[in-house]
């Protein structure tokens, strides 16, 4: 059996009153796929946040490739293999969409010369984005802003990629090629974790669904279990993801990859595609 990848133990993490996290404990292996749901303000990003370094728990550990880096910044945890994107993606604007992906690789990755080079141009291959290298970021919708962003996390050379929001005020078509990027992303051994409010994605990609809700895990399983288990649809009923998940789903993964569409689900009449970030 593989060792795992990415480990939390027993974090906790508050702000004054408010609970971020929890008592939360959390495995991934290499290569996995894990899509984290939950309402807003559930905690999901500022859990991205402890793992990749942003936030340093009040207590606990967090383990990345066999060793302890609850006490190394977001830089040094990028240079180990931990990439990331955010939810409203912030390229330089003067930039160019290849220049943006240079500096993650030279700068998140600490690559240099040919190796940053190299790095950005596979990254922008693999995001679909090669066409739009010499394009100014400013003057990018937002369909090549979110590829640029998550080319850019590519760019840093990760072996664990957190995914936050990415399909987030796209379309159907849009969100479906982006499915296929991460497929493609996983498919080369990168894990992969992402926080969605489009839960459709999720289920056409991870293997494994997690529910967060007041900074503590009410689910955990395959993404067919998690949505049928009644903790996680209370914490779900009457929001947006209710009815994203009403709305049906994308293509499933080949068998031995993600689980296949998620059951129905009451919607409470909210039309597809109204949902918020966490």
């Amino acid at each position: 059996m593989a060792s795992p990848l990415l480990q939390l133990e027993h974090v906790t993490k508050r702000f004054g009153r408010v609970v971020i996290a929890e008592d939360l404990s959390l495995t991934v292996g290499p290569g996995d796929t894990v899509g984290i749901v939950g309402p807003n303000g559930a905690g999901k990003t500022s859990l991205f946040g402890l793992i990749s370094g942003d936030l340093a728990p009040g207590a606990g550990e967090v383990r990345f490739a066999g060793r302890a880096v609850t006490r190394l910044d977001a830089a040094a945890r990028c240079r180990l293999g931990i990439g990331r994107t955010y939810q409203v993606p912030r390229p330089f604007g003067d930039m160019t969409v290849f220049e943006n992906v240079l500096v993650a690789a030279q700068q998140g990755g600490g690559l240099r010369r040919r190796a940053s080079y190299a790095a950005a141009v596979g990254a922008l291959d693999r995001a679909g984005m090669s066409g739009q290298a010499n394009v100014p970021a400013e003057r990018l919708g937002l369909l090549h802003r979110k590829r640029l962003e998550l080319a850019r996390a590519l760019a840093t050379q990760p072996t664990l990629l957190l995914l936050d929001e990415v399909a987030g005020g796209l379309t159907d078509p849009e969100v479906a090629q982006l499915v296929e990027i991460v497929r493609g992303v996983n498919a080369e051994g990168i894990a992969v974790i992402w926080i969605e409010h489009v839960v459709r994605a999720l289920t056409a990609v991870v293997s494994r669904l997690m529910c967060l809700s007041g900074g503590a895990f009410v689910g955990d399983g395959s993404p067919a279990a998690v949505l049928a288990d009644p903790a996680v649809r209370e914490v779900f009923l009457g929001t947006e993801v209710t009815a994203a998940l009403a709305g049906g789903s994308l293509e499933p993964a080949p068998p031995g990859g993600a689980a296949g569409p998620p059951p129905p689900v009451p919607g409470d009449g909210a039309p597809d595609g109204e949902r918020g970030g966490p």
